[in-house]
């Protein structure tokens, strides 16, 4: 069958619909070089920032901190590789995530090219299946994403674990039971086998491998997935796949 017979279509966003890593390395780059105390270049430094913020956004999806915090500790942590003091309030340090990080982020923010073509040719199917976002990321932010890009209305929902109460893996139920769809009439598509296509599919539903030549985590080549895997290139793939019949029966 085609993807046409699903309910449900689920797509992640960071890395999916939006270059995340991309818009964080040109910010923290930018934030480097207009740093004369920093004690590494730009490329290093953005490095750096990248493992901090996957350490404290695990801490703030197991509930260990709220979003802002997130955002507190990578600073405490970051400042004395750019030679600057840290702060002790609390106050001054979200002045420096929305003076000087979020500005420059936001403007390195990229839609992906295939996106909209894809968004177009899954409305033109006989049956179009419905979509939603389904990401761990904070709901304000995302929806500034896609309403940037001109998305936020292309999706009958934006699902973040404030909404569902649990980020992925366990959102994958949730989600369902939101959109009142059952998991094997649902799909995942995202860039990341574990937490996107091993997680949906252990959920459930058909996960979807977005495989764009690149490791999200480590900025490396794309890592080995099994050949079992249903793997795009490109999101305007997803109207060629053929689903087997265990899948969608």
């Amino acid at each position: 069958m085609i993807i046409g017979m699903l309910d449900v279509i689920f797509f992640d966003l960071d890395g999916t619909l939006v270059d995340h890593r991309g818009a964080v390395f040109a910010a923290i780059g930018r934030i480097a070089q207009e740093s004369p105390g920093a004690t590494a270049g730009p490329a290093e430094l953005a490095s750096a920032w990248w493992e901090l913020e996957a350490r404290h956004m695990r801490e703030y999806l197991a509930g260990a901190c709220s979003f802002a915090e997130h955002h507190r500790r990578r600073v405490r942590a970051f400042l004395p590789l750019l030679g600057e003091p840290v702060p002790a309030e609390a106050e001054q340090l979200d002045a420096w995530i929305g003076g000087r990080y979020l500005p420059a982020f936001e403007a390195s923010w990229q839609c992906y090219p295939d996106v909209r073509p894809a968004l177009d040719a899954l409305e033109r199917l006989p049956s179009p299946p419905r979509l939603a976002v389904l990401t761990n990321g904070d709901p304000g932010q995302q929806r500034a994403k896609l309403a940037r890009f001109g998305l936020l209305e292309r999706f009958e929902a934006v699902l973040t674990p404030t909404e569902l109460g649990a980020a992925k893996p366990a959102a994958y139920a949730a989600a369902c039971r939101l959109l009142g769809t059952t998991p094997d009439r649902a799909a995942n598509v995202g860039d990341m086998l574990p937490s996107d296509v091993t997680a949906a599919t252990a959920a459930g539903l058909t996960g979807i491998w977005l495989d764009r030549g690149i490791d999200f985590v480590t900025g490396g080549p794309s890592p080995t997935a099994d050949a079992a895997v249903l793997r795009i290139e490109k999101l305007t793939e997803l109207t060629e796949l053929a689903f087997c019949e265990r899948t969608l029966a």
